[in-house]
């Protein structure tokens, strides 16, 4: 297909906070490099840090008047003379972190949507080294989903690897849990999530009956202990995803069961801050239990996501919660921030 000359694209507005996304119309340039690939995008779902990032609440640097997002769904529209692994029509996706791409790889982040330009647009051209193709069984909404929440839910959850693995504790029905929710009925491990939200925790359950739910407001401290105590007959959980903070570590400990538990901490919903006692952590020990921090993952990490996803025939439908126009683009951003949603909130590109 020919390039176009232009193209739209939300860009964040700078001055006081909160700040807006506004449309704008932007240029591409009349020739690719060798290894270029233009991606015409389909689907950009959205994450928690981006409508954090225009109330200045993003505990990270942020690039003024940047594009948004980071997570899109794209056919792959014209490539350069180098490229060799994708061809026009293809279904690909851009990693998250552009300095992460083996895993091995010890350079400070560069981030879609914060760090570098993200894909709130219509087009976008993007080496070939940072694309990954995507499952072909998903639609363009749920394939859309995967760059943020499914990674870190993939990495939370140790790719799987964690021993013997039967059973995680999730911490409320955003994005990075339901798609964790996801991965632990694929691969029978008993997934339990936490809301404070009984009419959440209902449509939750209507996913399947082996979920195990939570109020966090009914039962809290000890009784949510023991509650969980109860869902895994007496063992405690094998992996707790925290998307609370550091103020629940203590707690998430507890949950554990008695040895080689894992606590990935994976948000800050309630803040970056905790009025724990530091020996509270000394319960790791006692448990010979890890505590991780996931910040998103590698390139390889997605495709060993997608790998599993296609393999597992893994359906991504019940976590698109609400599917918005591009022009409603602000929207979007605000009905995420307002906590009403269960799952991914999903922005239609184009056709």
């Amino acid at each position: 297909m020919p390039i176009p000359e232009t193209y739209k694209a939300f860009r964040r507005t700078t001055g006081n906070f909160p700040r807006t996304i506004i449309p704008t119309t932007e240029q591409l340039p009349r020739k690719l490099g060798s290894h270029d690939v233009l991606l015409k995008i389909r689907t950009v779902s959205l994450n928690y840090r981006d409508p954090l990032m225009l109330r200045g609440l993003y505990p990270a640097s942020v690039i003024d008047r940047g594009i948004p997002c980071s997570d899109a769904a794209a056919e792959v529209a014209a490539i350069g003379s180098a490229v060799k692994d994708f061809a026009i029509g293809d279904r690909v996706s851009v990693t998250i972190d552009l300095s992460n791409l083996t895993g091995d790889e010890d350079e400070p982040a560069v981030a879609l949507g914060s760090d570098a330009d993200g894909v709130l647009r219509e087009y976008a051209i993007f080496e070939d080294r940072y694309l990954v193709h995507l499952p072909k069984h998903l639609s363009w909404e749920e394939a859309s989903t995967i760059t943020v929440a499914g990674v870190t839910a993939w990495n939370a959850l140790d790719g799987l690897k964690a021993a013997n693995a039967r059973s995680a504790l999730l911490q409320g029905t955003g994005g990075v849990s339901v798609f964790a929710l996801q991965i632990c009925l694929a691969a029978g491990i008993r997934p339990i999530i936490t809301s404070s939200s009984d009419k959440k925790l209902e449509q939750i359950r209507r996913l399947s009956s082996d979920i195990g739910t939570i109020n966090y407001k009914t039962l809290h401290g000890q009784a949510q202990a023991s509650e969980v105590k109860r869902l895994t007959d007496g063992k405690g959980v094998d992996i707790v995803l925290n998307n609370i903070g550091p103020s629940s570590i203590p707690e998430n400990i507890s949950f554990l069961r008695q040895r080689g538990g894992l606590v990935s901490l994976v948000g800050f919903l309630a803040g970056t801050n905790g009025d724990w006692e530091p020996s509270a952590v000394m319960a790791l020990i006692f448990k010979s239990a890890t505590l991780k921090g996931i910040l998103g993952g590698s390139k390889q990490d997605y495709v060993n996501l997608n790998r599993f996803l296609e393999e597992k025939k893994v359906s991504l439908a019940p976590l698109v919660d609400r599917v918005f126009a591009f022009d409603e683009a602000p929207a979007a951003f605000d009905y995420l921030y307002s906590g009403s949603h269960v799952g991914k909130v999903v922005i239609k590109v184009q056709d």
